[in-house]
């Protein structure tokens, strides 16, 4: 059997359709759909129903796919495990993560993560939306925020801290809150449709309600108004480290509590093997994410 066939078969099923499946692997949309036929030729079964516009398995289809990823990715491991120590790992590795992580870690490890594998090539999705990682076929998923999707696989690589924030125009204005409850009589800038803001203190969680004169659905804005002097923010640290250290954000730590930290997700769409780039990327993004933390 014709690896080959089983990679246009798997990429085709997660995409959609045989023209993504061709591009994903490079290949021309006929070389694609000959590969398709000849593995369904091969079995003696009709593996999907194809139309012009949309592909979807047969049953049949759905009964092999597992068993032609699984063949896939042991093709992988073996040849990972044949490759010499350090000479890195190649192919195409599809990331998708929020548009605000993305600018802030991501993108800044690319120059040297690629410098260090020159053989693999990173396609990264920026997006504030969950997408279908399997239907899109991307390899790994980072993401903050409690997990809902129990059918995924879901390492946590850590805690996304976060910290209370304000400009200096702010604090000139507004005086600094000492402790939890002063927040309630100060100017909080909040996603929308947000009343709270969960702290850990000394007795456990605590929900403290804020208000402010601007909320907003997207992590820049609420940023960019915390800049401009218009209130407190609650954003991760390893977002605002650089107004930190340049002075243009001042922390503000509460002497009864400290803001609820958020985990660190690293979601795949399987458990049965880790592919070298992704495993590459964690050992990555861990590093730079325990620099921010010391």
């Amino acid at each position: 059997m014709d690896l080959r066939d089983l990679a246009v078969l798997v990429e085709a099923v997660q995409g959609g359709s045989l023209a993504e499946a061709a591009r994903r692997l490079g290949l021309t949309p006929m070389a694609a759909s000959r590969r398709l036929a000849a593995l369904e030729r091969e079995l003696g079964v009709r593996l999907v129903h194809r139309t012009t516009r949309a592909l979807a398995p047969t049953p049949e289809g759905e009964a092999f796919l597992p068993w032609a990823e699984a063949m896939l990715e042991q093709e992988a491991g073996a040849r990972e495990a044949l490759r010499p120590a350090g000479a890195g790992v190649s192919g195409l590795l599809r990331l998708t993560c929020s548009a605000p992580f993305g600018r802030r870690v991501v993108a800044p490890l690319m120059p040297g993560f690629l410098a260090a594998h020159p053989g693999l090539r990173v396609d990264l999705a920026m997006t504030d939306s969950v997408l279908d990682i399997v239907g899109a076929g991307i390899d790994l998923a980072i993401r903050i925020a409690p997990l809902r999707d129990s059918t995924l696989v879901a390492r946590r690589l850590g805690d996304s801290a976060r910290v209370l924030v304000a400009a200096p125009e702010y604090l000139a204005r507004a005086g600094a809150p000492r402790r939890i409850a002063d927040l309630g009589r100060h100017a909080c800038l909040v996603s929308s449709g947000a009343t709270h803001w969960d702290f850990t203190g000394p007795g456990g969680r605590v929900r403290q309600p804020v208000r402010g004169p601007f909320s907003a659905t997207a992590l820049e804005a609420l940023h960019a108004a915390c800049l401009g002097g218009l209130g407190i923010a609650n954003l991760s640290e390893w977002y605002v480290e650089e107004e930190l250290a340049a002075g243009r954000l001042i922390p503000l730590p509460l002497e009864d509590a400290v803001p609820e930290a958020l985990g660190i997700w690293a979601v795949t769409p399987t458990a049965r093997m880790v592919p070298p780039k992704v495993r590459a990327f964690l050992a990555a993004l861990s590093a730079r994410l325990a620099e921010g933390a010391r």
